[in-house]
């Protein structure tokens, strides 16, 4: 039995009774706070285990809870929680990226501690929430309350330009959330389903004219998210700006949010919109993919460069998952958790780096692998793995999308995205060339150290993920399959149903057939 009573409610709110704990704290205690808060995401990710344990390979939500929650005149709001085949390893991924970002802040952050781990363990509730709800009133509420914490990280703790940063990202999000909001309103009241239960509205068939409305609304919030292109100028600012830990969750979990929405909320909800949208959507997908990779070959900012590549990648996610079939979206989600890994690892490295040197100028660094043999090979291996090469996780993903999306409807938008490999290998193998080698000409270049003990505890579970993953893909996807299998068909399913519908309102309206003449024979 995988039904262990209230274990997605304790994996959830696990990081808020540390924040109570947080608030009776001495602020003054630095590596207490620190060591509670890393206690509190480690005893999360270990809570979050059972779930990968427990899962049984099908397409059902397991691990469901659901309790009323809000009756308030015609709305019924319940806590309705579960997870499939989908949801399931971004749920581990947070799990396992926040200890790792709490690590990375033992140096990095000295003011205002107290408040740093609160806000990063109200960022875990908020994203662990936004996996797990059923309920479309529930996600809502757990995809604002992701908002806060993060544009505090980046306006208190950010860099010189931290609060243009944050604003930004902050106005850029919250449009998105409110059109959603008045999309979900509207859901509502159109289904007539009688409360917010994402499994009622699966059952709805709207009329095409109504879908693409509400699909413009969800996509609009998830396409900011994500960010796909032109929607994506916030993400450099924000990367570029947010502390290390800030930058790690940013890339690794926060921006899967809006690929997320898509593939939960906005494709089996609206499947008619999402075939008349789809060349839309690859189209800006593919730009996004080769503009970022353009943009990111001219940065002199290292972190600014990593905050490209992302838009690149998931430009590629977007292709997959708007492949419509199951290798498509298969290797979506696949390249969402290879994201995430390898990207996070990517800004952990930028930031011991910065914290030895503070600047992230490429121009001021060269010769660095003689003089950090340790960190040299760590960030090869990674850099190795966000250009997808064969053995790492990056291969695995961005083949599956290519397969699928030329199997589809995108062959040409496929032919064009291939580029993107060759020149997120240019722009990455370019950076890492003069960040690593050459002569060490800076005086200040030839007394750094290299990784100390921490810092190789931070990337060693990461570079394991990355081959684990590269090697043996098939538990990560043979979990997945099933629910993204259902999706598939239940977006299927519902446009069948709705052209049965219209198919009697439209025969009585058509003239009645002439019956033969009769001939007879004289």
């Amino acid at each position: 039995m995988n039904q262990m009573p209230a274990l997605l409610s304790i994996i959830t709110f696990t990081p808020l009774i540390g924040v109570i704990l947080l608030l009776f704290m001495n602020k003054n205690n630095h590596s207490v706070l620190r060591g509670l808060a890393m206690v509190v995401t480690l005893i999360t990710f270990l809570a979050s285990l059972p779930l990968v344990t427990g899962f049984q390979t099908n397409a059902e939500f397991q691990f469901v809870e659901m309790v009323p929650w809000i009756a308030a005149g015609p709305f019924q709001m319940n806590y309705h929680v579960g997870i499939d085949g989908i949801s399931l390893w971004l749920v581990i991924l947070t799990t396992f990226i926040m200890p790792i970002a709490v690590l990375s802040t033992w140096t990095a952050v000295e003011e205002k501690v107290k408040e740093y781990m609160v806000c990063l363990l109200l960022l875990e509730v908020g994203m662990l929430g936004a996996f797990i709800s059923l309920d479309l009133f529930l996600f809502y509420i757990f995809w604002e309350v992701m908002l806060i914490p993060m544009y505090f990280i980046i306006g208190i703790w950010g860099g010189k330009r931290k609060i243009y940063a944050a604003v930004k990202f902050f106005i850029y999000t919250m449009v998105g959330s409110l059109l959603m909001l008045v999309a979900l309103i509207f859901l509502y009241f159109k289904a007539g389903a009688g409360d917010f239960n994402l499994l009622h509205f699966y059952q709805v068939a709207l009329d095409p004219a109504t879908q693409t409305w509400l699909f413009l609304a969800f996509a609009l919030a998830f396409a900011i998210k994500v960010p796909m292109f032109p929607l994506h100028t916030w993400l450099p600012d924000a990367h570029t700006e947010a502390p290390t830990a800030g930058s790690v969750i940013l890339a690794a979990i926060l921006l899967k949010m809006g690929t997320y929405g898509f593939v939960r909320f906005a494709m089996p909800l609206f499947p008619d919109a999402t075939e008349q949208f789809t060349p839309l959507i690859a189209t800006l997908a593919v730009i996004g993919i080769i503009y970022a990779a353009l943009v990111a070959m001219v940065q002199e900012d290292v972190k600014k460069l990593v905050a490209y590549s992302s838009v690149a990648h998931l430009g590629f996610v977007m292709l997959g998952v708007f492949a419509l079939n199951q290798q498509g979206v298969a290797g979506g989600m696949l390249q969402m958790l290879n994201h995430g890994v390898s990207t996070g690892a990517l800004f952990l490295i930028v930031g011991f780096i910065y914290e030895r040197r503070h600047t992230r100028l490429i121009t001021d660094f060269g010769g660095l692998s003689k003089q950090m043999p340790i960190f040299a090979t760590v960030f090869m291996i990674v850099t190795l793995s966000s250009i997808g090469l064969p053995g790492t996780n990056g291969f695995v993903g961005e083949f599956l999308i290519l397969l699928g999306a030329f199997e589809s409807k995108l062959r040409w938008y496929t032919v064009i995205a291939t580029s993107g490999v060759i020149l997120s290998a240019v722009y990455m193998l370019w950076m890492f060339q003069r960040v690593m080698f050459g002569e060490l000409n800076n005086p200040k270049n030839q007394t750094l150290k290299d990784l100390n003990a921490r810092e190789i505890a931070i990337m060693v579970p990461l570079i394991i993920l990355i081959f684990v993953m590269g090697v043996y893909p098939t538990p990560f996807i043979d979990k997945m399959n099933p629910a993204i299998d259902r999706m598939i068909q239940l977006s299927k399913t519902k446009q069948a149903a709705r052209l049965q519908q219209q198919v009697p309102a439209v025969l009585p309206q058509a003239a009645p057939l002439a019956a033969p003449p009769v001939l007879e024979m004289k």
